[in-house]
């Protein structure tokens, strides 16, 4: 498998990764708060401890998700979230997407590492039926997964990102019984943990029923949470991560308005309402909100 591993790295670096330029110099948490401003999930009044000590944002800070393209940061906006492909906004924290748990469009990855059906095809995800999940099952394939994915984690950092958010986290539910959480717990740990020898945060994405394992024995600093009002679990995130949860409602689905969505106290403080496909600024369909 070593040797799969190796012949495979380039072709998947070269469709997921992040690209090499130099590190921005406005970007990062201590840019957007400032000496002495109170951080999202820092020990103390703020919330609840982080897994790290890696530095986050102001808590309540503006924040957009521009993962179908990158657009010009709205007015207030000091946290965003960009696919590894895009440059950092540099408008305080940058996060740089990566699909974790299963392949993105077109990246070529072994087949040996993806899960297969009963039939002996690969098996996708019912949702987005290009992408492929991976086989988390065994040690050995969750090592070889992280090997593959450590170049992209590499990228994000060297292109100037404060953190990463891992998709997909919650895939072994859609892997027909193959897969399970603690599957996903397990191959979580090994990517946050190349997160921080990269020097950068790590992202929980979705996947409540992690609750405090998520901090606690994965790593992660925070939490990227789709849709957390509409199916009221916004709760599990913020009693882990406190004001280190970012969330995006979106507009084809809200539980009622704007309006009402920031006005529960429920709601996180950093949350973004958006365009279900997260088009760019420039594109008709771009929808934007926050509270």
């Amino acid at each position: 498998m070593v040797a799969t591993v190796a012949a495979a790295t380039a072709l998947v670096v070269g469709l997921a990764g992040c690209s090499a330029t130099t590190p921005a110099t406005t970007s990062g948490a201590g840019a957007a708060a400032g000496a002495g401003a109170a951080t999202a999930g820092a020990t103390g009044a703020a919330g609840p401890a982080r897994a790290s000590d890696a530095d986050l944002w102001p808590a309540g800070a503006g924040f957009d998700y521009q993962l179908g393209g990158a657009s010009p940061v709205p007015d207030g906006v000091t946290v965003v979230a960009r696919d590894s492909t895009d440059e950092p906004a540099g408008a305080g924290f940058d996060i740089c997407y990566v699909n974790g748990f299963q392949t993105q469009p077109g990246a070529v990855w072994p087949e040996s590492l993806l899960l297969h059906d009963a039939s002996g095809g690969l098996l996708v995800d019912p949702g987005w039926p290009d992408e492929h999940l991976f086989d988390t099952s065994t040690a050995e394939a969750r090592e070889a997964l992280a090997e593959l994915q450590a170049p992209v984690i590499d990228g994000c950092a060297a292109a100037g990102f404060d953190a990463v958010e891992f998709d997909n986290l919650d895939s072994y539910s859609r892997s027909d019984g193959a897969l399970d959480l603690d599957d996903a717990v397990a191959f979580a740990t090994l990517l946050v943990t190349r997160t921080h020898q990269a020097g950068l945060a790590a992202g929980q994405k979705n996947t409540a029923e992690l609750e405090a394992r998520g901090r606690d024995e994965i790593g992660f600093d925070f939490a990227v949470v789709e849709e957390c009002d509409l199916y009221s679990e916004c709760g599990a995130f913020t009693d882990v991560y406190g004001d280190g949860v970012l969330a995006i409602e979106y507009t084809d689905d809200l539980r009622d308005t704007v309006e009402g969505l920031c006005s529960r106290e429920s709601t996180p403080r950093s949350t973004v309402v958006r365009d279900r496909d997260l088009v760019p600024a420039d594109d008709p369909g771009y929808s934007f909100a926050r509270c």
